[in-house]
């Protein structure tokens, strides 16, 4: 099923498909939606970024220290780390590097 927004909705975060139907919904307490794609969305959590499918289920998570997610999208997101673009696939697992 495919995610077609990621809202904030007061203390939950609600997933919801390309129907415009609730999904799933989860504690929004200390997280921050960064990026969503099609499949998976991205949050801070404090020192964490982490990454949920459209049932609000964790799929991985990494350190937040020095990065700023910029943008998800399809199978990956891309955090902007000093003078670096990463990016990386829903697994936190890093594919690419660049210059920023």
């Amino acid at each position: 099923m495919a995610i077609s927004d990621v809202k904030t909705d007061g203390s939950w975060i609600k997933t919801f498909d390309e129907k415009g139907k609730q999904i799933s919904v989860m504690s929004a307490s200390g997280k921050e939606v960064v990026g969503i794609s099609s499949d998976f969305f991205v949050c801070n959590e404090g020192s964490w970024i982490k990454t949920y499918d459209e049932k609000c289920k964790q799929i991985a998570v990494m350190s937040s220290s020095g990065k700023i997610v910029r943008v998800a999208s399809g199978q990956t997101f891309t955090c902007k780390e000093g003078s670096w673009m990463k990016t990386y696939d829903k697994n936190c697992k890093l594919l690419n590097t660049r210059s920023a």
